[in-house]
């Protein structure tokens, strides 16, 4: 089951918080970094965080940097992205990604919503 499934979006207000899972229920990923993207109507992709295989290593993009933080649980293979302090400009899709070699995978993503 080659799968990444996002979870955890929803509706808050400016200034709140929300935690998104990506979980890799195959358990096919467990090794891989893992990625966080975001896409707002009318905007093309964005990067927002990574997260190296095992935690040990992350990245977040200028844009979150400070706000959002990621961590990952081996033991549930899953990923988490941690959002606070969230503004207008995060609402989006955000999806889960693994870039391998010659494929790229992503889950079907989850809507958060910033009211203002």
């Amino acid at each position: 089951q080659v799968q990444l499934v996002e979870s955890g979006g929803g509706l808050v207000q400016t200034g709140g918080s929300l935690r998104l899972s990506c979980a890799d229920p195959g358990r096919t990923f467990s090794g891989y970094q893992r990625n966080w993207y975001r896409q707002a109507p009318g905007k093309e992709c964005e990067f927002v965080v990574s997260i190296n295989w095992d935690g040990s290593y992350t990245y977040l993009s200028d844009s979150v940097k400070g706000r959002f933080t990621v961590s990952r649980d081996i033991t549930k293979n899953a990923v988490y992205l941690q959002m606070n302090s969230q503004k207008p400009e995060d609402a989006a899709i955000y999806y889960c990604n693994v870039k391998l070699e010659r494929e790229s995978y992503w889950g079907q993503g989850t809507q958060v919503t910033v009211s203002s």
